[in-house]
């Protein structure tokens, strides 16, 4: 990875990673911009999920408990914004739209050669280009209770079987009430909650990679691509075609990318 020294707010390098791999668990001294200038990126914070194509980026706080993977083939840009040097001071990992300006300023920024004083212009209007994006992450808690874990297990599996949670029961040896009580107690949320996330979160790298809704929608067990589309747009808040498109996303008012 190439470094840069400390005579601006980012240091920026270049990390190939292959598919399917992950990094582990760790944080950094430094906010984070998690951006794949190819491929796609996969974030995990928590039972928290984002997968991010080339036009969206991830903010990551410093300090917070993360790790990245690639969806395919991926090359990310490792981007840190020092905290004292930085004005973006979002508390929590929010969505970043990557519109072709800002993506240009990145790979400019990537290169050697750059004097100070342009690396100090270039980051000012790369940080007023963080235009955040109002999206709810998609959260699969992994219930404790080992019954529900068996029935959770086999939905992430499969997540189009379409078997109901007293059909599940029967193979793990539970009642449907005794599964029912263990998701709300565990994951904060009923079973049928649970799998629409679920289904959600393995529809993820599938839009990513471009297939067509009608095909996604029936791999993650939808008969209908409006059917799949009405779930992802209720739990997200907007729907896939915006949550992934760099012309279409529905965001917050772009207020030079600051708290």
């Amino acid at each position: 990875m190439s470094q840069y020294g400390q005579t601006g707010a980012m240091l920026l390098g270049d990390l190939p990673i292959s598919a399917g791999a992950w990094f582990p668990w760790h944080e950094h001294p430094a906010h984070q911009l998690v951006w794949a200038a190819r491929g796609v990126a996969a974030v995990m914070v928590g039972d928290a999920q984002w997968v991010l194509p080339s036009t969206r980026a991830l903010w990551i706080p410093v300090g917070v408990w993360h790790r990245t993977g690639a969806v395919g083939h991926t090359e990310l840009r490792g981007i840190y914004a020092y905290p004292d040097q930085c004005p973006v001071d979002w508390p929590a990992p929010r969505i970043v739209i990557v519109r072709p300006l800002l993506r240009e300023l990145l790979e400019h920024l990537s290169a050697d050669g750059i004097s100070d004083d342009a690396r100090r212009r270039a980051e000012a209007v790369a940080f007023d280009l963080l235009e955040p994006m109002d999206v709810a992450p998609i959260v699969v808690p992994a219930p404790a209770d080992p019954r529900a874990k068996d029935v959770a297990d086999a939905v992430l599996a499969d997540p189009a079987d379409s078997r109901s949670l007293a059909e599940l029961g029967r193979e793990v040896g539970a009642s449907e009430r005794t599964l029912a009580r263990a998701f709300v107690r565990d994951c904060r949320m009923t079973f049928g909650t649970w799998r629409t996330q679920a289904r959600l979160r393995a529809a993820l790298p599938l839009l990513a990679q471009g297939l067509p809704m009608t095909t996604v929608a029936h791999r993650i067990g939808y008969a209908t691509a409006s059917a799949f589309v009405a779930a992802f747009r209720r739990a997200v808040g907007v729907p896939p075609g915006a949550y992934f498109s760099a012309t279409k996303a529905a965001t917050s008012p772009p207020a030079s990318g600051r708290s």
